[in-house]
Parts: structure tokens; C-alpha cells; sequence
């Protein structure tokens, strides 16, 4: 993006540009992508547009449930000198509440996947969660449960707490909300998603304080229920006992197994072209099943 090229973000995430304003930030969405703690070269068409799309539709999903830290999304509400990228912006930034954020990264899982399934097969819990036995590869929990972590740096890894530990780091009013509106959100979210379709096997989301009317308030921020920060699986191929296929970029991590050796003194390679239209179509697919709505690039309404 020129954008990005001309002005310096205050922070830059893997997939994700933040600009200051002062009592405000602007966020933007790119179509980078990242997999084993690599950003890597090779960019997905329209990621950062789908990525803010449905966190727009799951903001109002959820509007009963938890305030969230939008403001706009208009290119008309753009400062200078933001507003002379009005068409690189279009659909993929969020004007958004400065809010304190919460160290933690509230991660909620309904079914037994990635570093849970390998926990689980080793010690029969997932972080520090004792399971019942006799759950293999994709089972659904009987119950989801929340599983915390603390929040890397860009280039380290995330690390999985106990809940009690955010009590420590959090207090106990703040850590107990959390995981309230954590457990919450995902219901809610879990049964729209099933009605179109999809499965939400796991999500993670993370909160902000703000002030308001003289009242701490905490709110839902950054982006939400998204391939990039969920598993999303097609409800019509589930089947427990094995890997399931997705809405995200597996189609990435898949290609990397077989084609990097992942060797710390390398960097991953740039990904073929049927790699990334495939990863694009699962990343738009996966927004048009949630919202009813066909994907109409910002582009073209311009």
C-alpha cells in the first residue's frame, strides 16, 4: 500500500497498521498474511477488506452483549493527512476508542483442535484443563471452555495462563468479566455461525477499558471473529477424528509443510499463485456465508 510507504504507523502487527490520532486510532487492515511466526511475502487480494467486514457485521451482532471500540468506518471521517488515501483505505480501516488494553488474549474453545489436541493427547487436559477421556481430533467440548494467554510481542510466541493467573495480573472483578463476556460472545456467536453453516470451533478476543461519562467501561476491541482469530469449519464436512477443512489459511500452512523446511536460518518462500486465489476464495466464502451478502470490493463502489 502507498499508504504505508509515505507514513509511519505508530505500530505495525503482522497483519495490521495502527496510526495514533490522539484521543483516537486508525486502524487498517492489509493483506499480509502470516504463519508460523512469519509475515510473510507473498500478500492475500481482499484479506483486509474481509477481515473488516465481518468484524463490522459481528460488532452489531453482538451490540446487546458488549459495547466495542468503533467510531467509523466513513472515508468522509478521515483526518488529514489520511484523507488524501481515501481509495487505499476504502474497507479496510477502522476509526476506533483509544482504550487501555487488557494484557491478555481471551481465547475460548468449543472443540478439541491445535495445541489443545496436542495437550490433550499428552496430558488429558487443555491448558490446565482436565477433559474427559476418550475425545479425539475435532471432538466438541461438552462445554466450551476459556483458555487465556498472555500477549507476545510481534515475532514471539503468545504463552497459555491459567485463569487464576489473570486474576493476579488482573484483579478479580476485571478477569472474572473477561471471561463473562468471553464465554458469552462465543455462544452467541457459535449459533448464528451454525445457522449459516459454519462452525466456530475456537475464537480469541481481546478487551479495552475506557472512560465514559465518568464511568470505566470495558469494551470488545481490535478485530473480531475473523478467519485470522478463529477456526471457522464447514458444518456439512464436519467429522470428529480428524482435521477439518477451513475458512482461513490453512491452504498456506499446508503449502509451507511441504514446500519450507521451516529452518530458522531461512525465511519462508513466496507462495504459488493457485495458493493464493484459493486462500483469498476460503477468506470471502467464509464472509459471504456469515453475512448473507455477496463481497463487493471497495474498490468498485468508489
Amino acid at each position: 500500500m502507498t499508504l504505508a510507504q509515505d507514513l509511519t504507523p505508530t505500530a505495525r502487527g503482522k497483519v495490521r497498521d495502527l496510526y495514533d490520532l490522539g484521543n483516537q486510532l486508525l486502524f487498517v487492515a492489509t493483506d499480509r498474511i502470516s504463519a508460523f511466526d512469519y509475515v510473510l511475502e507473498s500478500e492475500i487480494p481482499y484479506k483486509g477488506e474481509v477481515l473488516t467486514k465481518l468484524s463490522l457485521f459481528w460488532f452489531e451482532q453482538l451490540a446487546d452483549l458488549t459495547a466495542n471500540h468503533l467510531i467509523s468506518t466513513d472515508v468522509a471521517s478521515l483526518p488529514e493527512p489520511f484523507n488524501n488515501y481515501a481509495e487505499e483505505l476504502a474497507g479496510r480501516f477502522m476509526l476506533v476508542k483509544k482504550a487501555q488494553m487488557f494484557p491478555v488474549e481471551c481465547i475460548v474453545r468449543g472443540y478439541l483442535a491445535g495445541s489443545g489436541l496436542k495437550e490433550y493427547v499428552a496430558e488429558g487436559t487443555v491448558c490446565g484443563i482436565t477433559l474427559p477421556a476418550g475425545l479425539v481430533n475435532a471432538s466438541r467440548l461438552e462445554e466450551p471452555i476459556y483458555t487465556p494467554s498472555t500477549k507476545a510481542e510481534m515475532g514471539e510466541h503468545d504463552e497459555n495462563v491459567s485463569y487464576e493467573y489473570t486474576q493476579t495480573l488482573l484483579g478479580s472483578s476485571d478477569a472474572a468479566a473477561l471471561k463473562e463476556l468471553s464465554l458469552a460472545i462465543y455462544s452467541r456467536a457459535r449459533s448464528i455461525a451454525s445457522q449459516k453453516g459454519i462452525i466456530i470451533a475456537d475464537t480469541k478476543f481481546e478487551f479495552g477499558q475506557i472512560e465514559l461519562d465518568g464511568q470505566r467501561q470495558i469494551i470488545l476491541a481490535d478485530e473480531v471473529l475473523t478467519p485470522d482469530s478463529s477456526r471457522f469449519w464447514p458444518m456439512d464436512q464436519y467429522e470428529a477424528g480428524k482435521d477439518q477443512p477451513s475458512f482461513d489459511k490453512q491452504f498456506v500452512r499446508d503449502w509451507l509443510v511441504a514446500n519450507w523446511d521451516k529452518s530458522a536460518s531461512t525465511t519462508p518462500p513466496p507462495l504459488p499463485v493457485d495458493i493464493i486465489t484459493q486462500t483469498s476464495q476460503k477468506y470471502i466464502q467464509a464472509y459471504e456465508m456469515l453475512t448473507n451478502e455477496k463481497f463487493v470490493p471497495a474498490a468498485d463502489l468508489l
